[in-house]
Formats: structure tokens, sequence, C-alpha cells
């Protein structure tokens, strides 16, 4: 008898389950089966209510995919989770900020041009805004990446990890100085003016100023036309540059082999510098549409947003563009529904929640696929 003879292994219906891990994808959709179940009954019950929390966690979404991107472009480059990325984002925000309260920065071009019609001048100057705060953001990313991760780029994984970290509470504590940003909350001031509509049988009219919503009606504001728009703008483009460009081609292959791309002539330091600049580009504007939304900075502010963000990569699948938006938007619906029918507080747990049943179910995420070792 050989003792180091490999036992039988098992058969029939059991072998089945275990070997394609039924179980906990049975789970998964008895979970989800009830979750729609739930779901279902709110919607018969008050459809309006329904409708109207859908609109709000599109509008969570959105933004939250945008700081996703970076999450899931800088992993696909470098195998790096860059927690530094939230504060990134709230760096954009104090951008904007200064820039609207103290510059008057939005309203450049009504007083280069005083002829010019206010809404016009205020919608470039708006963009203005955005642009600097993208742009700052992709110049402190670029500097972010060449002093703290560059020289760690063949270390060990977890080195780079760590230092994410350290780059994270150094930024947020930065900023926290009187004389950089403050400790304090701050009170956002809007680039214009907050109008809101309301949907119902009646068709579209704006909401006036202290009047009631007619019964039967959802109301979403010029913000969230704004979020929306500007995000799909900002994806589309992103989505562009990586399948259609000459660097965004350069990109995809450093992801698949950086080594390899580098014999064939591409300039990997060059690329992986552009990768996180164009992340934080985006986390930057998504900066300034957040603190459009909910006019609260604080230094801080970053890091659950930045958390769920990466949530929303992992749930989509990093490094996958078109999974990040996908997660995110999900993420932002679980947030929403969450709150509106469970309870405010539930809503992070629910969102982080999320992240543990997709890593014990599928760890690749919606559209992750298995990563390859190479020899």
């Amino acid at each position: 008898m050989k003792l180091n003879a490999a036992a039988p292994k098992p058969a029939g219906f059991f072998a089945r389950i275990i070997e394609r891990k039924w179980i906990g994808r049975g789970i998964l959709i008895l979970f989800g089966l009830f979750v729609v179940y739930i779901l279902g009954g709110k919607m018969l019950d008050n459809p309006v209510l329904f409708l109207q929390q859908i609109l709000n966690g599109l509008q969570l979404g959105f933004v939250y995919a945008l700081i996703a991107l970076g999450y899931t472009m800088v992993y696909g480059i470098v195998r790096l989770i860059n927690f530094a990325h939230g504060d990134v984002f709230m760096v954009g925000s104090f951008i904007s900020f200064f820039a609207i309260s103290r510059f008057q920065f939005h309203l450049w071009l009504v007083r280069l041009f005083p002829g010019i019609p206010p809404f016009l001048g205020l919608i470039v100057g708006t963009i203005t805004v955005v642009l600097l705060a993208m742009v700052v953001c992709a110049f402190l990313a670029f500097v972010i990446e060449r002093i703290a991760y560059k020289p760690l780029r063949d270390a060990p994984r977890i080195s780079l990890l760590i230092t994410a970290i350290g780059v994270s509470f150094f930024l947020e504590y930065f900023g926290a100085l009187n004389f950089v940003f403050t400790p304090n909350f701050i009170s956002y001031e809007r680039p214009f003016k907050v109008v809101t509509w309301q949907l119902g049988r009646e068709g579209i009219s704006v909401l006036q100023q202290g009047s009631t919503v007619n019964e039967g009606s959802v109301i979403f504001s010029n913000i969230f036309v704004i979020i929306v728009v500007s995000s799909v703008i900002l994806l589309a483009a992103l989505q562009y540059t990586v399948s259609k460009t000459k660097i965004g081609k350069a990109m995809r292959a450093v992801a698949y082999d950086k080594y390899t791309a580098r014999l064939m002539g591409i300039n990997t330091d060059f690329i992986i510098s552009t990768t996180f600049m164009i992340g934080a580009a985006l986390a930057g504007a998504a900066g300034v549409l957040y603190a459009i939304a909910f006019p609260s900075i604080i230094f801080w502010m970053g890091i659950i947003p930045g958390l769920k963000a990466f949530v929303a990569a992992v749930l989509g699948g990093i490094g996958s563009i078109p999974g990040a938006v996908v997660g995110a938007l999900i993420m932002g619906q679980a947030e929403t529904l969450t709150a509106a029918y469970i309870s405010s507080p539930m809503r992070d747990a629910i969102s982080f929640s999320i992240l543990i049943i997709v890593l014990l179910v599928r760890p690749t995420g919606i559209f992750g696929e298995a990563s390859r070792e190479k020899a």
C-alpha cells in the first residue's frame, strides 16, 4: 500500500459543488434575491420615493466613478493600491474653493469682457475652475509618483502599500495646517445658483424656493445634470484616450508586460507618470463636483469617498475601466438606498460589506480577469 498515494477525488454531485464553488454563488444569489424582494416591495409602496433615491444614487455614483478610475488605472499599470488617491480628491476640492471664494476665478471671463452674457461667462468660468483643479491634482500626482513611488517600483508590494498610506497621512495633516488649508470645516461657495426642477404628471417645471413639491413628482437640480454630464464626458474622453490613441496603446502595453514594453521602445517611466496624472486629474474633477453637491469640505474628506471608490473598483474588477464605472454606480445606489430604507449610519457598513461579499465569491470583480503570473 502506497502511503503517498493521492486520495481519490470525490465524485458526483457534491464534488461539482465543491469544485465550482456553488455554495458561495448560491449564497450570493439568495442574498441578491432577498435584496430584490425588499427593494421591489419598497418600489411598489412608494415608486416616487424609490425613483428619487435612484436619481440621488446616480449623482453619487458618477462622482465615485471618477475617483475609482484612478485606482483601477494605477493598479493596472504598477499593481499599486494608491491609498493617497482619496486625498488628491480632497486637494481638488480645496483648490476649487480658493479659486472661487478668494480669487473669483469663475468670473474671469465676465470681468475680462463685461459685455458677454453672464450665463456664458459663468459656464466658461466654472469649467476653468474644474480644469485648474485637474491640472493641480495631476501635477501633485506627478510629484508623488516621482518622489515616493518611483524609487520603490521594484521593491516588494508591501513597501509601496505602506508608502501610499504614509503619503495619504502626509497630505491630510499637511493640508490641516493653517497656512495650507485649515483644520476646520469650510462652507463651500458654489460658483452658480442652484436651480431645482420637478418632474411629474404635468411635465417639467422649475421648483420655486419655498414652494412645495407637487404630489407624485421627483425633483432634480442643475447640480445633478452637471455631475452626470461632466462625468459622462470625462469617462468618454478617458475611454477614447485609452482605446484609440498612441499613448493609450502604450498604457495597455505597459499594463500587460512592463519589461517587454520597454524592450519595444516604450518609455515606461513616462507612461506610468502619465497614468498617475490622468487618474489624479479625474479625482480633481470629482473633488470639485463633490464639493458642489455637498458644500462642506475638510482636510480628511477624501478618506471615506476614497475607500468607497476603491471598493467600487474592486467590485467592478480592478484594472477594468468599464468595471470601475459599473462598480461605482452600484456603490452609489447601495449607499443611497440603504440610507433611505434602513438607516443613514448603515450605509457605510453596507458599502464595505459589498467588498467582503465580492472577495469571497468573485475576487476578480464583475469585469475582472484572473491575473497571469509571468515567469
